[in-house]
């Protein structure tokens, strides 16, 4: 547990977040949809560290936060059809999904493994002060439990992550109270992901036309056989250790936590480069965040039906 301060909105209250954000820790602070908590993108512990806080049971894509286009440019690619929406409606509360560019150095758990990312120019001053501060991308879902409603005022982010963050910025409760619309760009077509303030008179995407945030069950499945829960190698397996289980790699050495949910995707790209034809993972905890790691490779392995014999990676699960 940690003490949970709340600052109004002003220079303070910004320089403080800034710094947290520095340091890795992510910090409460309001949007023009609901409150986000806000990270570096670009630190996967960081972004771990807002899963742990919200106790998210699966690794879903988060929203980019970013000050304007040329920022968002820098990270995915833009086509005349994205360019023209990002220009109409940023900032505001419009999120597109897109090609994630390479070398963008954004974490991978921030995109859960997938080729696109989200990005979104929001038009709070609170959080485009911070972006301002930071000088990064931050990555930033809402400010509350998973699964519980999500914050329209401090006092709701207050009750529902109290001793989780450091830090809350209260500027009031937010204009429009309902989660950013979210749309795919694909070449000329718009697919719309989630319905939000923004009405472009799309209908919505059926469930599995595109892979976004929280359309599919598995976001991210490797082309090679998974096995989990393993001890050690077999032969033709390149082993993802964790803890006292070394492996060809590691999600954790000392089996932290955090550190693990911070290199799930990278460990997991790693394994689909080797030689080797089959994957195993070494057993992870399945508390805390733990749980949330073991969903995802639940969901990566179930995501193609390529557990085999010896494997333990239960059904598939619904969409989270």
């Amino acid at each position: 547990m940690v003490q949970t301060r709340v600052l109004p909105y002003g220079p303070e209250a910004i320089a403080a977040a800034a710094r947290l954000v520095g340091r890795g820790f992510p910090v409460a602070v309001p949007t023009e949809t609901v409150y986000g908590l806000a990270a570096d993108a670009a630190d996967g512990e960081a972004v771990a560290r807002i899963y742990e806080a919200k106790g998210r049971p699966a690794f879903n894509p988060l929203i980019v936060h970013v000050l304007n286009v040329d920022q968002a440019a820098d990270l995915a690619a833009f086509n005349a059809a994205a360019r023209s929406l990002a220009e109409r409606w940023w900032p505001g509360p419009l999120t597109l999904v897109l090609p994630l560019r390479p070398g963008s150095g954004i974490a991978s758990l921030v995109t859960a493994g997938l080729p696109t990312i989200a990005v979104r120019a929001p038009a709070h001053r609170a959080m485009r002060d911070l972006l301002i501060a930071t000088g990064k991308p931050l990555a930033a879902p809402s400010a509350n439990r998973s699964g519980r409603i999500s914050p329209t005022r401090a006092e709701h982010v207050r009750d529902g992550l109290r001793g989780r963050i450091r830090l809350i910025v209260d500027d009031g409760p937010t204009r429009h109270g309902l989660e950013s619309t979210i749309v795919a760009v694909d070449g000329d077509k718009l697919r719309l992901l989630r319905p939000g303030p923004v009405d472009l008179g799309l209908k919505l995407a059926a469930a599995g036309e595109i892979r976004s945030p929280g359309q599919l069950a598995s976001h991210y499945a490797p082309s090679k056989p998974l096995r989990l829960e393993a001890s050690s190698a077999e032969p033709g397996e390149w082993l993802i250790g964790f803890g006292a289980v070394e492996g060809d790699a590691t999600l954790s050495a000392p089996g932290d936590l955090v550190e693990a949910a911070a290199t799930l995707f990278d460990r997991l790209h790693e394994a689909e480069r080797q030689p080797q034809p089959r994957i195993a993972v070494a057993p992870v905890p399945d508390q805390g965040l733990g749980a949330a790691i073991n969903d995802r490779l639940r969901r990566a392995a179930a995501g193609r039906r390529n557990v085999y014999a010896g494997g333990s990676a239960g059904g598939a699960l619904g969409p989270a």
